[in-house]
């Protein structure tokens, strides 16, 4: 083997002395540096060499799919045996505007929901609330009680279709509601199919949507982790996501890095309350962003599986291979869409896509040409779908399963950024987990970092972005904008007064108590208490209070 390595490396260097070389100093430069986005510098060809350091032979670091470490995918026949899920991230103004778009939606070839809650939902604040005024359901859809729950879901079979919900801090509120229709309507909760984000160490880093401390809100995680595993088996009880530290500028390491360190503390607080890793990991879920970098990306993908897979077998003894799965829903990236000429955003979103499925997504949501600008019109979440319908129909990307698993350049990426992604992941753990990290500020600083580098990389037009700082046009695009309509806030008001009025106030002020009684108590599950509350018609906002007096509000630490 070594001679056949020797032999390879000498027909390499003459090829690159005597044919790469000459040809290179006559061609154009089209960037001024070759790197990928996390700043590898990418040579002009790999070879079986760029492996060597990872051992000749790497086929057993790749193994098969469907098998541990789950490089290829994390079913064995992939995408020859089932589709992702088409599930477009759509909700806005009131219950009724959202429902007719789901409807839509599915109309034109979605196959699974997901939800976008207003601010105020994500904040615990009901409509009605002076804070709130100017944001109901504005980028997401007003969801203050199970009457509005009742209205998105009209008409929309609960047990056939499954259901992704975008809610952290409210989350236990939203999923209860959810629950509470379903049940009303004879479906148990425990064969309904979705996923609940419910990755509160996330919004510390970078999405900043938190309400309590980190403490209280782990317990709050892991309560709703805790109950969803014995009550909801076919429930993901939580998307650990890594989109949003991508949108605020993380590099692609960073993105799985953290995403894969916020893991890591779930897994131990549950652990730690007392249940066995294989009772409930198989139901947590992830979540990434898709970017135009394709190569890069699919590395990204695959490195993820890789990296959690062993923490799982390695860190936390898992035994059932579903617990060492890591299975992710994506995104494309939506800090990459321009509103500058924004149809070429369609080409963006698609290559996006392309990598994507390319590393193994589960479900994935195109963004619309038009996000850049506003919430998306019908139009361009259709032309979104079709986008997803031609990989998946016409473009022959599911014919084999990881049709890319065992090129030089993929698995040198794989190695690199794994590698890059393992320092990160430990200097966390050197810190004391995840949530001390967050306390001291290490991952927010790291990530404002990046973006300030990424930023002045493109304003010096080292990263070209079309549009942007390169092939620029003057002429202000034309594109239909959808509008809220103002009337919604006063609608969902209504609505909130009425069923204040017809509730029985003293089974709602009852079932508020019991909430704060068991917030109270750190060993006790917080969801069975919510739930009963919002059964009885409390508001999220009613329930999200009694939770602020209790634990208090977070203020965020000074990181520079």
């Amino acid at each position: 083997m070594s001679n056949d390595l020797s032999k390879l490396r000498e027909k390499l260097n003459q090829w690159v002395k005597e044919v790469l070389e000459p040809t290179v100093k006559k061609a154009p430069e089209l960037k001024p540096k070759f790197t990928t986005e996390e700043g590898f510098e990418v040579k002009h060809i790999y070879t079986p060499l760029d492996t060597e350091g990872a051992g000749w032979n790497y086929l057993e670091k790749l193994g098969f799919p469907g098998e541990y470490p789950f490089t290829r995918g994390v079913y064995a026949t992939m995408y020859r045996g089932r589709p992702w899920t088409i599930r477009q991230y759509a909700g806005y103004g009131s219950a009724e505007d959202t429902n007719a778009r789901y409807k839509y939606l599915l109309s034109v070839g979605q196959t699974g929901l997901s939800m976008a809650f207003d601010l105020p939902t994500q904040l615990g604040l009901d409509p009605d609330n002076k804070l709130a005024w100017y944001e109901v359901g504005k980028v997401g859809v007003s969801m203050p009680s199970v009457k509005e729950m009742e209205i998105v879901f009209n008409d929309i079979p609960m047990d056939k279709i499954s259901t992704s919900m975008t809610i952290n801090a409210t989350a236990i509120e939203v999923l209860s509601m959810y629950v509470a229709v379903a049940e009303s309507r004879g479906v148990d909760k425990a064969v309904l199919r979705g996923t609940v984000q419910n990755d509160i160490l996330k919004e510390y880093i970078a999405r900043n949507n938190y309400i309590y401390p980190p403490r209280p809100s782990m317990r709050y995680a892991t309560d709703l982790i805790m109950y969803a595993a014995k009550n909801m088996p076919k429930w993901n009880a939580i998307s650990i996501s890594g989109y949003h530290f991508e949108e605020a500028g993380a590099t692609p390491a960073m993105e799985i890095a953290f995403t894969l360190a916020d893991a890591i503390e779930y897994v131990r607080w549950v652990v730690e309350r007392g249940m066995n890793v294989d009772e409930f990991a198989s139901q947590l879920s992830f979540f990434f962003a898709a970017r135009t970098n394709l190569f890069e990306q699919v590395a990204k993908f695959r490195a993820a599986r890789r990296i959690w897979a062993r923490i799982m077998k390695e860190r936390f003894n898992a035994k059932d291979p579903r617990s060492m799965m890591l299975r992710f829903h994506t995104q494309t990236a939506g800090v990459l869409l321009t509103a500058q000429q924004p149809m070429v955003n369609i080409i963006r979103t698609t290559l996006q896509a392309l990598a994507a499925v390319l590393g193994g997504t589960q479900s994935l949501h195109v963004n619309s040409y038009d996000e850049a600008l506003s919430l998306p019109t019908e139009e361009s979440v259709k032309l979104s779908i079709r986008v997803q319908q031609v990989l998946l129909y016409e473009s022959g990307v599911i014919d084999t399963i990881d049709p890319l698993g065992g090129a030089y350049y993929i698995e040198w990426l794989t190695d690199q950024i794994e590698e890059k992604a393992w320092k990160i992941i430990d200097e966390i753990e050197r810190l004391g987990g995840m949530v001390k990290a967050i306390e001291l500020g290490y991952p927010q600083r790291e990530i404002a970092r990046a973006a300030y580098e990424w930023q002045l990389k493109v304003e010096r037009g080292e990263v070209p972005i079309i549009g942007v700082n390169t092939f620029v046009e003057e002429e202000t695009p034309k594109v239909k904008i959808l509008k809220i309509d103002p009337k919604v806030r006063e609608r969902v008001v209504h609505r909130l007064n009425m069923l204040k009025k017809e509730r029985d106030n003293s089974k709602v002020s009852e079932a508020l108590d019991k909430v704060r009684k068991a917030a109270e108590k750190e060993d006790v599950n917080i969801f069975p208490y919510i739930y009963e509350a919002i059964k009885a018609k409390a508001t999220l906002g009613e329930v999200s209070q009694v939770l602020r007096e209790v634990w208090g509000e977070w203020k965020a630490p000074e990181i520079y």
